[in-house]
């Protein structure tokens, strides 16, 4: 599901950073995004990169690039990239799932000049919920209460992500 939610844009000087396009993810197999583009608009959904039952192990990497050229295509020039920095996984296949996309995101970013850097779990949460260890329904609670109706926990957080990067940033992102 994507939405959209308006935003006050800071300064809408042409050029000027606050009026560029930035995107947030939640990394997974189920990827959650969250962009606020030109207009100040917020866009945010969730898009899944689960490999297909023909597909070679790397197909769910170079889908993921396509989808960050396509965004980038039809959103962009995307001006900077913020995403959930985890440090610990539950799973091994999670954690390899991660650092796959985590090293397409990079290296596509690098090769574009785009500036990207994660975000601590914890600043996350703490942000949206005043809590470093809230749970996934306060999170998605937290993200209703500010006016966005997150399809699940992946979409919660990338919206998590760009807000945090909004308001700390005085919205000069």
């Amino acid at each position: 599901m994507n939405q959209t939610i308006p935003m006050p844009d800071v300064c809408p000087e042409p050029g000027h950073l606050s009026a560029s396009c930035i995107l947030a993810l939640d990394l997974g197999t189920t990827t959650g995004w969250a962009i606020r583009g030109y207009d100040g608009l917020i866009t945010s959904g969730t898009v899944s990169f689960r490999p297909g039952r023909f597909d070679g192990g790397g197909m769910r990497y170079l889908r993921f690039t396509n989808w960050l050229t396509e965004i980038d295509r039809l959103s962009g020039p995307i001006a900077a990239i913020w995403f959930e920095g985890v440090r610990r996984h539950a799973g091994t296949d999670a954690s390899h799932i991660y650092g796959g996309l985590m090293a397409t995101l990079t290296a596509w970013a690098e090769l574009r000049g785009v500036p990207y850097e994660g975000v601590p779990v914890g600043t996350i949460k703490r942000h949206a919920t005043g809590k470093g260890n809230a749970p996934k329904e306060a999170m998605i609670a937290a993200a209703r209460a500010r006016g966005f109706s997150p399809a699940d926990d992946n979409e919660t957080d990338a919206i998590a992500i760009l807000l945090w990067v909004i308001d700390t940033s005085g919205g000069v992102a």
